[in-house]
């Protein structure tokens, strides 16, 4: 199937990508703790977190670190393992979900950190957990079409906040089981950073070419996961089945798939242990292949994928294919090949 929604490129590669932990580790044990007095009130079980979603831990910034700040963190790593001078970046694009405002962007506090030049572009890219692969399509097509040199895409999420928030929530004398479960997602997030420079492959030895990939909408389910930085409201098995559907859909009406199912890698988006095997089962891939961080990370949003690829990238040999398989609120499926 052809179109708008799928796209190929002929010149256009990672240079690099990296990530930053957040520093300080919260463990779904200290959640739950925090949670005794709403699971002995309503006779709920704690253990959840890591029974059902498989995250034993997640993480958050300091107090006071800004998501732009740890964008930029991500995004001074990324440029001084790519080796690119700072003055040929083009484009600087934030995917953060996490915002701290309406305007301006979060994209022109990295430029400022950064001290990117005033020829580089900067703005946000918002789709919720596909941000990031929308950035790598909108940056490839810019390089491609003489444009631009280079692209930054960065992202960094934080969830102090929304998981001070819904614990509040839940503590309070009325809160019932209904809520555990429609605020459930919440406790998966975690936090951390992530960014990746983009160029073209023949002028960057060694880099790893972005060779196409697509997207797929099924926006009838946009009301299954809404949030902000106060909680988010998901009906978790409606989302898994509606997820699963879209994601099955593009993967069907790709086209020709010669190669997908001998990917060294399928980096999926990190959601939880339940989501991460219906995609595997789903898609017919091979679950030894398929790297997974949430058990240590949690969902980070659109930075997830790239988190996850930092952390096996050097276990990964030039020619080794890659696949990022990404899923957004709305409901929104990706898929990016990659030949490393």
């Amino acid at each position: 199937m052809s179109g708008n929604a799928n796209y190929r490129f002929d010149d256009v590669a990672i240079v690099s990508v990296e990530a930053c932990d957040a520093p300080e580790i919260v463990t779904s044990a200290q959640i739950d703790k925090r949670l005794a007095p709403f699971y002995e009130r309503t006779g709920a079980t704690p253990g959840l977190l890591e029974s059902l979603a498989g995250i034993t831990q997640r993480r958050q910034w300091p107090e006071g670190v800004s998501f732009m700040e740890a964008a930029a963190m991500a995004g001074e790593k990324a440029i001084a393992s790519s080796g690119v001078d700072r003055s040929r970046i083009g484009l600087v694009a934030d995917s953060s979900v996490c915002r701290e405002r309406l305007e301006p962007s979060s994209a022109v506090t990295v430029h400022d950190i950064l001290g990117l030049p005033s020829t580089c572009m900067n703005f946000d890219i918002s789709n919720a957990c596909l941000g990031f692969l929308n950035g790598i399509q909108i940056a490839g097509s810019m390089i491609e079409s003489g444009q631009i040199d280079y692209a930054l895409i960065v992202d960094g999420e934080g969830t102090r906040q929304i998981h001070e928030t819904t614990i509040q929530k839940l503590l309070k004398p009325d809160a019932t089981i209904d809520d555990l479960f429609e605020n459930f997602a919440t406790f998966t997030l975690g936090s951390g950073s992530a960014a990746m420079v983009i160029g073209r492959h023949s002028e960057n030895p060694g880099s790893h070419r972005v060779h196409g990939g697509f997207f797929r909408a099924a926006s009838t389910h946009h009301e299954l996961c809404v949030g902000s930085l106060d909680g988010m409201r998901t009906d978790t098995r409606k989302l898994l089945e509606a997820g699963t559907e879209v994601a099955k859909l593009a993967w069907d009406d790709a086209g020709d798939k010669s190669g997908w199912f001998d990917m060294q890698v399928y980096i999926l988006h990190q959601v939880s242990q339940v989501h991460t095997q219906a995609m595997i089962d789903t898609l017919g891939i091979d679950g030894d292949r398929v790297p997974r961080s949430f058990p240590e990370y949690g969902n980070i949003g659109p930075a997830a994928i790239p988190v996850t690829l930092a952390g096996v990238q050097d276990s990964l040999k030039p020619g080794d294919g890659v696949m990022f398989q990404g899923m957004g609120s709305g409901i929104n499926a990706a898929l990016v090949e990659i030949e490393w």
